[in-house]
């Protein structure tokens, strides 16, 4: 079954997939590109509850979270694998639905998942290991005094979408925009691909902007400062802020789960705005109307008790 829905397209099986899911593993044709591996593992509980996202969410999330890492290091999705473990009470139409919002999300950033494994386990949970390519990785350590803080993408939906589903405000129209930005995530790819040969450094913003704009400056020997203004400045975070009787800056630094792409550069960087700049020292600053101050590198905590 999972062959038959996530069957690679004959545009994967021409973009170097020789065999794709079905065999005992997937054949790639070689290339003469750098190879961007990475993985990440999506667990119930802690990464998401079935109650608040239907199964092809979390197949859609799944493969999404992971891809987002490529979009960081301004690679090129190639072809994923998933391993799933499933618990006895997900039964075969729910892993079909699963295995659509992975065939969805690859094909909306026009990749194709080639293989993998499953299992029973007590936990359901979803391993996605994609390999992408690219010219150049651009990797946290690289920001320089002088450059720009640059940013493509939202900071804060997704944990107000989060949010509103938690306190059972999840059929609210208000909310709807919030929701989806939580339920459907989207790597930015063509984001990432443009910034390849211009940014001095860049991470994903998926734990939240304080803690991994944190692992910037930590890598890169520098400062890394932030514009409170930048970030407080969009309206529809600011509205749904408001109805969650919450403050857009907190959402925006420690919501996580944007999958917003951060960049540093001594220039702008086409489809990102300017967000703060670097500077010589170490940590994590902001600046607004009432000065300066040192920044809590605070986000998700994939250890903290649940």
């Amino acid at each position: 079954m999972l062959a038959r829905v996530l069957g690679v397209a004959e545009a994967g099986l021409a973009n170097g997939i020789e065999v794709g899911i079905g065999d005992d593993a997937a054949v790639l044709q070689g290339t003469t590109r750098r190879l961007v591996w990475t993985i990440d593992e999506q667990v119930e509980g802690t990464h998401f509850r079935r109650d608040l996202a239907s199964w092809r969410s979390i197949g859609w999330r799944s493969t999404m979270a992971a891809a987002s890492d490529l979009a960081a290091m301004g690679a090129k999705p190639w072809c994923a694998l998933a391993a799933l473990v499933l618990p006895d009470d997900v039964d075969d139409h729910a892993l079909e639905a699963i295995a659509h919002g992975q065939r969805d999300a690859a094909s909306a950033i026009h990749a194709s998942v080639v293989g993998g494994n499953l299992s029973r386990g007590p936990t359901l949970s979803i391993a996605t290991t994609w390999l992408g390519t690219c010219e150049r990785a651009v990797t946290r350590s690289g920001a320089r005094p002088g450059d720009g803080v640059w940013m493509a993408g939202a900071l804060g939906l997704a944990a107000a979408g989060l949010r509103a589903l938690e306190t059972g405000r999840g059929l609210d129209a208000r909310f709807a925009d919030a929701i989806r930005a939580w339920r459907e995530p989207r790597a930015l790819i063509a984001e990432g691909l443009a910034m390849a040969g211009i940014a001095n450094a860049a991470v994903d913003v998926s734990d939240g902007l304080a803690s991994d704009a944190a692992h910037v400056a930590e890598a890169s020997q520098a400062q890394i400062v932030l514009f409170e203004a930048a970030l407080a400045e969009d309206p529809a975070l600011a509205t749904v802020a408001a109805w969650l009787d919450a403050t857009p800056l907190d959402l925006a630094l420690h919501g996580g789960e944007d999958y917003a792409i951060v960049a540093t550069s001594p220039s702008p960087i086409p489809g990102f705005r300017r967000i703060g700049e670097v500077r010589p020292g170490e940590g994590l600053r902001i600046e607004g109307p009432l000065g300066g101050r040192a920044l809590e590198p605070r986000g998700f905590d994939h250890f903290a008790p649940r």
